[in-house]
């Protein structure tokens, strides 16, 4: 019982850290989608690609928010060193990365095709992307974070 309730404690800080990481990634592509177009014109569309620099740079942030956000509050440490265990952390977020701009395209493209309006303030496609993009990586990443990087 003890150890369940210490596996649903990690994934309540899995969740917030995630949640808190998922915030600060998504401002920085906010503020980022919004200014970047103005200095870069492909940035809306770079050869099919929507918004590359803007995802790239926001999940940076958000990859080096959760990273810390996971080692103080989320898992334990493993059983590498830190520089080992920063650089699978940071291997994996790669992997996560691509996976995220990929998913990212498929939701701007095919799934969320308008603007939501609820009356009170619009969500945009890019941010309906991002945010849908997010939480179909997270589930991955837990994992494998877990299991590979910390005490699994």
């Amino acid at each position: 019982m003890k150890k369940l309730l210490i596996q649903q404690k990690q994934i309540i800080f899995f969740g917030i850290a995630g949640a808190l990481s998922a915030f600060v990634e998504i401002s920085f592509f906010k503020v980022f989608s919004i200014y970047l177009p103005q200095i870069f014109s492909a940035e809306r569309d770079f050869h099919g690609i929507h918004f590359p620099l803007s995802n790239v740079l926001s999940t940076g942030g958000g990859i080096i928010t959760n990273y810390f956000l996971s080692i103080w509050f989320v898992f334990e440490r493993g059983r590498h060193s830190k520089k080992r265990e920063f650089a699978y952390f940071m291997f994996i977020s790669l992997f996560s990365t691509i996976l995220s701009l990929v998913f990212f395209q498929v939701f701007f493209r095919s799934i969320f095709t308008a603007n939501f309006d609820f009356g009170i303030f619009v969500l945009s496609r890019e941010i309906s992307s991002k945010i849908a993009a997010i939480v179909v990586v997270s589930v991955l990443n837990y994992t494998l974070k877990k299991k590979v990087i910390f005490n699994g």
